[in-house]
């Protein structure tokens, strides 16, 4: 599977900059607030952008592995 350069940028930017704001944001608007559960809701978050980012890491690997097959094939 390799994903698209707009796909993967989205991904990224959700993996490295949404998830931890938004875990941060919850974790503490939750707290002061006195929400129950928020250790489910920002675990919730963590794992779907642990899962993100190992479909990134795959389609970066299969992506750097096409390249170094095209560049071989052009030499």
């Amino acid at each position: 599977m390799i994903l698209s350069d707009k796909v993967y940028n989205v991904l990224k930017w959700v993996c490295i900059i949404l998830a931890p704001a938004l875990i941060t944001f919850l974790t503490t608007v939750f707290t002061l607030l006195g929400i129950p559960h928020v250790e489910i809701v920002t675990g919730l978050i963590a794992a779907v952008a642990t899962f993100i980012g190992a479909l990134i890491g795959v389609s970066t690997k299969q992506y750097n592995k096409k390249e170094a097959a095209d560049a071989e094939s052009r030499n």
